[in-house]
């Protein structure tokens, strides 16, 4: 006898209220219909169904046990569902929301390798350093850099946690030298980004947790890291930025660390999302992608 396979017989034929609407609904025959329902009372030794030619209705013994196939098949159901939507290819329109950093400097690490592997998964991206209403907006997932995460209703995922690092320009260098300690920036332009008012400063670790203030920002203040990025790059001053987003920039040359015993703390990424309950295949994958990116990266510090 296939256990499930009668089970799902007997809530049909209850639900239905007879063989015959239970047979097509299922897409079988009367008789198999009944032969299936007889095989689990017998393997039971207890009669579930009281029947004759005008009703059927459930024996005591069958009320409960109904009760308790109908929660069993439920679960095997949506545990059914949850394997399907995890196998099946995934597609469609994913709607991301990113900072700007990483839509200018990020982006061309994880971005064509994603669209290579996923050819039906079309990104529709909104580049913003505002923190956007990821519901309200219509977002299937959000990349967010902070220091950490206020509760919501969002389900948060820590893709990277890197140290935010001090860099300039050879150019820059060349013309004010390089800083050997923290108290020689004050003879130094250091560039600020800020959204809002007031003075601005960076907050900095040394050495066996040391620890200095810098003021920041008498000379140029931004509030775009697109635009912070280039001033940096054409030698204006000296910039703060996380180690991920100016890697590539170390590597070949045009920026330089400074102070690399020293850092302005750090910033985790997180991937946000409405809920994780049944996520949509093509977010799940976007998801998967940048989990596997940015574990990957040397600068991620455990």
């Amino acid at each position: 006898m296939d256990h499930f396979a009668a089970l799902r017989a007997l809530r049909t034929i209850v639900d239905a209220g007879s063989f015959t609407a239970a047979a097509e609904h299922l897409g079988t025959t009367h008789s198999a219909m009944s032969r299936q329902l007889r095989q689990l009372e017998d393997h039971l030794q207890v009669r579930l169904l009281d029947r004759n030619s005008r009703r059927l209705s459930l024996t005591e013994a069958g009320r409960g046990y109904y009760r308790d196939a109908v929660v069993l098949l439920e679960r095997l159901e949506a545990a059914d569902a949850r394997a399907r939507a995890g196998q099946a290819v995934p597609a469609g329109s994913v709607r991301l929301s990113v900072p700007q950093v990483v839509a200018s400097q990020e982006l061309p690490h994880w971005l064509p390798g994603f669209l290579a592997r996923y050819p039906q998964v079309a990104l529709d991206l909104s580049a913003d350093d505002q923190l956007v209403d990821v519901v309200g907006g219509g977002f299937d997932l959000a990349l967010r850099i902070a220091p950490s995460l206020p509760d919501s209703q969002l389900v948060a995922r820590e893709l990277a946690c890197c140290e935010r690092i001090l860099v300039a320009a050879p150019g820059y260098i060349a013309r004010h030298g390089l800083p050997r300690q923290v108290a020689d920036l004050s003879t130094h332009v250091l560039l600020a980004f800020r959204t809002g008012g007031g003075d601005a400063s960076w907050l900095l670790h040394g050495p066996r947790g040391a620890q200095a203030r810098a003021d920041v920002g008498q000379r140029l203040r931004l509030d775009a890291t697109p635009a912070l990025h280039a001033a940096t790059l054409a030698g204006v001053g000296i910039a703060v930025f996380t180690a991920l987003t100016v890697r590539e920039d170390l590597r070949a040359g045009r920026l330089i660390r400074v102070l690399p015993a020293w850092h302005a703390g750090e910033r985790r990424y997180f991937a946000l999302y409405p809920h994780a309950r049944a996520l949509a295949p093509k977010v799940r994958a976007l998801v998967e992608h940048l989990a596997a990116h940015y574990a990957g990266q040397p600068d991620t510090v455990a």
